[in-house]
């Protein structure tokens, strides 16, 4: 399970790379989250972000016919929120090595503890 402030900080980066894929809806979105590992995303979470990326442009809706019920709000994302999106995956993998580098470092009590108790490892310290 992802910590919800841990994902606060990187969900709409995450939405915006599944819109930016192809015209979607709410619910659709959810599931395409909790397919990529997200798994305790309700359409709860996903709502308000979806509105405040709407109203900073980075997408925009269109209210579509459904193939079965009323009609559905589809969103697409904005030249805006291409940009924004491209921004949020440099910002992630500058992170993602930062993060890396401070687990991998030697003598950090991570790297020296997780040495230690590695299946088939003896420990010698």
């Amino acid at each position: 399970m992802i910590p919800s402030q841990m994902l606060k900080g990187v969900l709409e980066g995450c939405i915006l790379k599944i819109i930016s894929e192809n015209e979607t809806y709410g619910y659709e979105i959810t599931e395409k989250c909790k397919a990529y590992g997200f798994s305790d995303l309700s359409e709860g979470t996903i709502y308000p972000l979806l509105l405040r990326l709407e109203r900073n442009a980075l997408i925009q809706a269109e209210y579509k016919q459904s193939p079965v019920g009323p009609k559905r709000k589809y969103f697409s994302i904005t030249e805006k929120g291409r940009i924004e999106m491209e921004q949020f995956y440099g910002s992630w993998q500058e992170l993602s090595r930062a993060i890396g580098t401070l687990f991998r470092t030697e003598g950090t009590s991570y790297a020296s503890e997780k040495k230690r108790t590695e299946p088939g490892k003896q420990c010698v310290g």
